[in-house]
């Protein structure tokens, strides 16, 4: 039998989104908040400011001096850490029961109180803490911009999701100190955030203690959020773009529009990327890698975004020798395939019993668990969500799985960025 979680939810006066999932199995709580600011929310010419964001709250705030917010958790035994994206950005820790209070209270502190410590030096010092950032993940690592370059395709200019989320270094430096604390008072409110517990607490106490230290918060008057994009078409002149370098072997990434995340066309799309690419009894994997030996590696990522598009990827490590030309047209005609011929009950099973596997095994971790419910009350005003996706996975039909691959992954409609390895 699956688990059922309980879920309990509260909006304080402020707006401030609340949820509590109980579970005394071990003494510790976990304490997520998702802020509905990411790349997307970025204006051109200031980008990079979501992700920027996410190291300067650990900067020190109005009572916390710097570098203490890790030092004072550290010290319980917590974990923390936050990320960011497109459509959010995630602030996260794992703390004993007795130490919930001075966790709430330094996550109150910096997400209602963080301008004070927002100084020039602050925000020079960790401009420069991104550019190091930037240069150890994307610009010197292989392929470390394939997924920047391929983004850029699949999203038109202009679009919210045309850029990634560590921004331009250019837009960085030209960034004010002034341009900087606006965008945390447009973004960082109460009404734009959710908190969840998930742990050794009742919900009733957890909502107490949340309204202790978040209530008094208030919300700045900025301008109402633009309204969602609309959705895009999959690609009719898709852009290609290629790189040759230091790079282990050959790749190609293919990218395609998908359905807004949250909807029942994009689950099919997600389940229709596993059946080709997730698991080794995969359709691309049994033909390139097993069968004709062609590529290396296949692997896929689908992933949901709220803005109108979603994205999905293809990617393969081709084997020495091998034109990447010829994979691409392999993959092309197993994309066709899959459009025309639907998987087989066998072929639907078993990528539905590895969802099921991977979805409960990350549910086990209450850190997980948080992150789940905080990002689908967010982004879907979906709480529940963590106790309904597999029912929903397991409502898709074979056929959908096809109408979706023929209407969304067809390889005329696929961005494609290669890397090309040096030759020496």
């Amino acid at each position: 039998m699956r688990p059922h979680y309980p879920i309990a939810t509260h909006r304080l006066d402020n707006g401030l989104r609340v949820v509590v999932s109980p579970d005394h199995s071990v003494p510790t709580v976990a304490v997520n908040l998702w802020v509905g600011v990411g790349s997307r929310h970025e204006q051109p010419g200031r980008t990079g400011l979501a992700h920027l964001f996410e190291h300067l709250m650990f900067q020190g705030s109005e009572n916390v001096a710097e570098g203490e917010h890790f030092a004072a958790l550290l010290a319980q035994g917590a974990q923390l850490n936050a990320t960011t994206w497109v459509d959010r950005t995630n602030y996260f820790e794992v703390v004993p029961t007795g130490a919930l209070e001075l966790a709430l209270w330094l996550e109150a502190d910096r997400h209602g109180r963080l301008l004070p410590a927002l100084t020039q030096d602050n925000l020079d010092n960790q401009r420069d803490v991104v550019k190091e950032e930037k240069r150890q993940r994307y610009d010197n690592v292989p392929y470390g911009t394939a997924y920047a370059e391929l983004t850029a395709l699949v999203f038109p200019e202009g679009h919210p999701y045309h850029h990634t989320t560590i921004g331009s270094m250019d837009d960085l430096d030209a960034a004010s100190l002034t341009d900087v604390r606006d965008f945390y008072s447009r973004h960082y409110r109460p009404n734009n955030t959710v908190l969840t517990l998930v742990g050794d607490i009742e919900p009733d106490d957890g909502f107490d203690l949340v309204t202790k230290y978040f209530g008094e918060l208030t919300n700045p008057q900025v301008p109402p959020p633009r309204p969602l994009a609309a959705p895009l078409p999959p690609m009719a002149e898709p852009g290609r773009f290629e790189r040759t370098g230091d790079v282990p072997s050959d790749r190609l990434y293919l990218g395609f529009r998908l359905p807004a995340g949250g909807t029942d066309d994009f689950l099919r799309a997600e389940l229709a990327f596993d059946l080709l690419a997730g698991l080794a009894t995969s359709r691309l994997y049994r033909r390139l890698v097993r069968r004709d030996q062609v590529v290396t590696h296949v692997s896929r990522n689908a992933g949901a975004r709220v803005d109108g598009t979603s994205m999905g990827a293809l990617i393969v490590d081709i084997a020495d020798g091998v034109p990447v030309e010829e994979v691409e047209g392999a993959i092309g005609a197993e994309l066709r395939r899959l459009a025309t011929e639907p998987p087989t009950d066998t072929e639907l099973a078993a990528a539905l019993a590895d969802v099921e596997r991977w979805w409960l095994q990350s549910l086990a971790q209450p850190d997980e668990r948080a992150d789940v419910i905080s990002g689908n009350t967010l982004l879907y005003d979906d709480p529940d969500h963590l106790n309904t996706y597999l029912d929903r996975i397991r409502a898709v039909t074979a056929s959908e799985i096809a109408e979706s691959a023929a209407t969304w992954i067809r390889p005329e409609a696929a961005a494609a960025v290669i890397y090309r390895k040096e030759q020496h």
